[in-house]
């Protein structure tokens, strides 16, 4: 069940990976695991101010952690940051189930 008190982490998740180069950033970081921000740079299409800008983005959401070793900083995904996105899905998931359940209900009675 979602909780009011999330809606406005839910907002913040959704506003933050709504963006489609910010959500790859997450994804390889979830994919990769601690990765430095200089490795997403890399093999990517996307300049290194504008991973930095995306980096800060999904940090300020805490849906990625940052761990500074020396001069590089590493970025680890918080899967737990997901959780408002998970139960707003979950609630609806739930919620059309039933509607859909009811609704053949009444097309089987209206067969008969």
């Amino acid at each position: 069940m979602l909780l009011m008190a999330s809606a406005t982490q839910l907002t913040d998740v959704m506003k933050t990976l709504a963006d489609p180069t910010r959500r790859a950033v997450f994804e390889r970081i979830a994919r990769e695991g601690e990765i430095a921000a200089t490795g997403l740079v890399k093999g990517s299409k996307v300049s290194q101010p504008a991973v930095s800008k995306h980096l800060g983005i999904l940090k300020d959401a805490g849906l990625v952690s940052a761990r500074h070793r020396g001069r590089q900083t590493h970025y680890c995904a918080e899967p737990r940051a997901l959780a408002p996105l998970v139960d707003w899905i979950t609630h609806y998931s739930q919620f059309w189930h039933e509607r859909f359940d009811r609704l053949e209900d009444l097309l089987n009675r209206m067969d008969q």
